[in-house]
This record gives C-alpha cells, structure tokens and sequence, in this order.
C-alpha cells in the first residue's frame, strides 16, 4: 500500500544537517569555502562562504565576509556580513551585523543583529556544486 517511491539521480540532495568539518579556535583562515556538508567555525575567517549544508560559527568563531549563503547557519560568535539562509539562528552569544534574507529566523535573548531582516517564502540560494576528483581519464586529457 505505502511504496517508497526510488530517487532519480538528478534529484537534488537534501542538506547536510550535522557537522562534518570544523576550523578549530586557533586557526586564522581566509579565503573562500564552498561545498556541502556541515562546518564549525571556531576560530577567525575571512572570505565567502557558499555551502549547501550547514554552518555553525561557534562561540569563539569570528566571521568576515560580503555574503554567507547555506541552507542553515547557526550563529553563537560573530559575523559581519549579509546572510542568506533558509534558517538562521542567532544563539544568546551571537552577533550579526548584516543585512539578512531568510525563510526561518529565530533568536534566543541577548543575542544581537545590527541589520534589516527579510523574511521570503522562499529563498534562492546560488550553491556551487560539489568539485568531482579528477579521474584517471582526466588527467590524460591534460
């Protein structure tokens, strides 16, 4: 009576709701970061960040960046720059200043956002495709 029904290969995936890389606290990284999967940061970035998945700025993580796009971003440390999310969380330790454009917000008391805050029914998001390994074939090409 119930079937699943089988998933065709260009279904696109479902985020990545855990994470599955973390940029410790002492670690000053810039440059940009795109993918999917789930990432942690908790020490310093600077750079675009572009993931389908999950992304958590810790409480000792510091970002700086013109624009963050990912399915679900909490924020317990600080970011400066605009967010684009279909969820955003800013936990009672974080701090945002951007602008942010999101489907779900929630904020827990003493958490700060100096911004404007649209709330869409839907969000865009512009997520770089994951990179495949270069075969053996490819390299012959070269």
């Amino acid at each position: 009576m119930f079937r699943k029904t089988p998933t065709s290969p260009l279904t696109p995936q479902a985020p990545i709701e855990r994470v599955t890389s973390v940029l410790g606290p002492g670690i000053n990284w810039k440059g940009d970061l795109r993918g999917s999967g789930g990432v942690r940061i908790e020490g310093s970035f600077e750079g675009e960040i572009n993931i389908r998945g999950l992304v958590v700025i810790g409480e000792t993580g510091r970002v700086s960046c013109e624009q963050m796009q990912a399915n679900s971003v909490i924020v317990a440390g600080a970011v400066k720059g605009n967010i684009t999310a279909e969820k955003l969380e800013i936990r009672s330790t974080g701090r945002v200043w951007g602008d942010v454009t999101t489907v779900g917000f929630s904020t827990e008391e003493g958490a700060f956002l100096r911004g404007q805050v649209r709330m869409e029914e839907r969000v865009e998001l512009s997520l770089v495709e994951e990179v495949k390994p270069a075969t053996d074939s490819d390299r012959e090409n070269e």
